[in-house]
C-alpha cells in the first residue's frame, strides 16, 4: 500500500471515529435530559403537595374558611334579635293615684298635681304633689310627693327592655342608699309591686327641719316607678312616724306600677316579636331626673 492510500485510510477512520463520538454526545445529551425531566416531576408534585398541606394547616390555625357560613337556602346567616318590649307606652302620671291613697299622703295638697317636662312622653314622666298644713303657732307638717316613669325599648345593640330597665333599677335603689348627709338608712324588698321592688328610707336634716325621706323603686318588665314621699314637722311640729310614711309610700308604687299594665291593656305583651330602636330612655338613664336628688331638692 502506498503512502498516499495509507494516509487517506487513517483519514477516513479518523472521520468515522468523530462522528461515531459526536452521535455517542448526542445520545448521552437527549439521555441526561431525559433523567432531568424525570427526575423533576415528582419534586413539583412534591412542592404542589407541601404548599397545599401548609395552606390546609394554616386556614386550620386559624379557623378561616373559604366562604362565609350559609344557610341551607343559600343565603347568609340572619343578625341575632331580642325581645320586644312588653310595654310600649305609659299612663298620664298625675292620674296614677286613687283620690283615698292622695289623701293619705297629701292631704292638703290633692289636686296640686303638676306634671313634669318630658320630650317623649311615652318614654318617661313625672308627677309631683304637696301639702302643708299649717296649725298656726303649733307649727305644721309638711309632704311632698313625686312618682316617675322610665320606659326602656328593646334595641338590638343595648339588650332587651327588661334588661336595660333592670340595670337601671339597680342604680336608682343603689343612689337612693348613698344619699350624702343620710342618716340611719334602712332598705326593704317590697312584694306585689312588680318584678323587683325596694323601699329605701333615711332622715335628712335641713335648716327646715328634720326630714323622713322614703324612696321606693320598682321595676315591672321594661319600666321602672319611682316613688319618693318625704315628711317633716316644722316650726315646732312634730316629725312624722317613719314607718307610717313608708306604708304609705308602697301603696303609692302598687297603685302606679299596676297603671302601667292598664295602660297597655292588661299588660299584654307587644304583637311584633322584632326589636325597636330605643329613644330617648335607652340613650341615658343619668337624663331623667334622680329620684333621691329631686326629692331632697323639693323638701
Amino acid at each position: 500500500m502506498s503512502e498516499g492510500t495509507m494516509q487517506r485510510v487513517a483519514v477516513q477512520r479518523d472521520d468515522q471515529r468523530a462522528r461515531n463520538e459526536r452521535n455517542a454526545q448526542r445520545r448521552d445529551g437527549r439521555l441526561r435530559r431525559s433523567l432531568v425531566c424525570a427526575a423533576a416531576v415528582p419534586a413539583v408534585a412534591l412542592f404542589a403537595t407541601a404548599c397545599s398541606s401548609d395552606s390546609d394547616s394554616a386556614a386550620k390555625e386559624t379557623g378561616a374558611t373559604s366562604a362565609p357560613a350559609t344557610t341551607a337556602a343559600g343565603g347568609t346567616a340572619a343578625s341575632p334579635t331580642v325581645q320586644a318590649a312588653k310595654y310600649q307606652k305609659l299612663p298620664e302620671p298625675c292620674a296614677v293615684l286613687s283620690k283615698k291613697t292622695l289623701t293619705s299622703l297629701v292631704p292638703k295638697g290633692v289636686k296640686s298635681g303638676k306634671e313634669g317636662t318630658s320630650d317623649d312622653v311615652a318614654t318617661r314622666g313625672s308627677c309631683s304633689w304637696s301639702s302643708l298644713d299649717n296649725n298656726g303657732v303649733k307649727g305644721s307638717q309638711f309632704r311632698w310627693l313625686n312618682v316617675s316613669f322610665l320606659r326602656f325599648d328593646s334595641d338590638a345593640g343595648r339588650g332587651s327592655g327588661d334588661k336595660q330597665a333592670e340595670t337601671y333599677y339597680t342604680s336608682q335603689v343603689q343612689e337612693a342608699q348613698s344619699v350624702t348627709g343620710a342618716k340611719n338608712t334602712k332598705s326593704e324588698p317590697v312584694s306585689g309591686a312588680g318584678d323587683q321592688a325596694t323601699a329605701v328610707r333615711y332622715d335628712l336634716k335641713k335648716k327646715e327641719g328634720a326630714f323622713k325621706q322614703q324612696t321606693v323603686v320598682a321595676r315591672v318588665a321594661n319600666v321602672v316607678v319611682t316613688v319618693d314621699y318625704n315628711g317633716a314637722g316644722l316650726a315646732g311640729e312634730k316629725t312624722p312616724d317613719a314607718n307610717t310614711l313608708t306604708k304609705a309610700a308602697v301603696q303609692a308604687v302598687k297603685e302606679a306600677v299596676a297603671s302601667v299594665s292598664s295602660a297597655n291593656g292588661s299588660g299584654a305583651p307587644a304583637s311584633s316579636p322584632a326589636a325597636t330602636p330605643s329613644k330617648s330612655a335607652s340613650e341615658s338613664p343619668s337624663a331623667s331626673a334622680s329620684p333621691s336628688k329631686s326629692s331632697a331638692k323639693k323638701s
